[in-house]
C-alpha cells in the first residue's frame, strides 16, 4: 500500500511503567502520557519522532526471559527495534554512563551496530549506518 508512510509506534509489553520510563528516558525519550486506555498504555517519544507504547499489562509472574530471543526454539514475532544513530562512540559512552549493558557488538561493511536490553528483556539495536 503506497498510503503507508512510516511506522507510527512500537508497542512493548512491560512489567513496571516507572522502571521502563526511567530506562527509555536514559535513551532520550520523553514521557507523554499514561497510563491511558483499557490495556493500559504509557507513551514515550523521542525528539526524532520515534514513539513507543509501553503496554502495562504484563503478568506478575511473567518470565524475565524474552520468549523470542532467549530460548532454543525460534518462535515467530518481532525480535527487536533498531534505532538509527549518528555517533556510535558517543552513544556507547552514554549507555555505559547509565549502566546499560551492551549485549552484542557488530561491525559490517562500514556499518556499526550494537544491542542492549530494556528492563523487560526487549532487544534494542542502536545502528550507525556506513558512511
Amino acid at each position: 500500500m503506497k498510503e503507508i508512510t512510516r511506522i507510527n509506534h512500537v508497542g512493548l509489553r512491560v512489567r513496571d511503567m516507572n522502571v521502563s520510563r526511567e530506562f527509555y528516558e536514559k535513551l532520550g525519550f520523553e514521557f507523554i502520557v499514561g497510563p491511558v486506555g483499557p490495556e493500559p498504555v504509557a507513551i514515550v517519544e523521542h525528539p526524532c519522532g520515534v514513539n513507543i507504547n509501553l503496554i502495562l499489562n504484563a503478568s506478575e509472574d511473567a518470565s524475565p526471559k524474552n520468549v523470542l530471543m532467549d530460548y532454543d526454539q525460534k518462535n515467530t514475532g518481532y525480535t527487536h527495534i533498531a534505532l538509527e544513530i549518528t555517533d556510535a562512540d558517543s552513544v556507547l559512552k552514554q549507555l555505559q554512563s547509565h549502566g546499560i549493558e551492551i549485549t552484542e557488538t557488530v561491525e559490517y561493511g562500514g556499518a556499526y551496530f550494537f544491542f542492549a536490553r530494556d528492563p523487560d528483556g526487549n532487544v534494542i539495536e542502536l545502528h550507525k549506518p556506513a558512511n
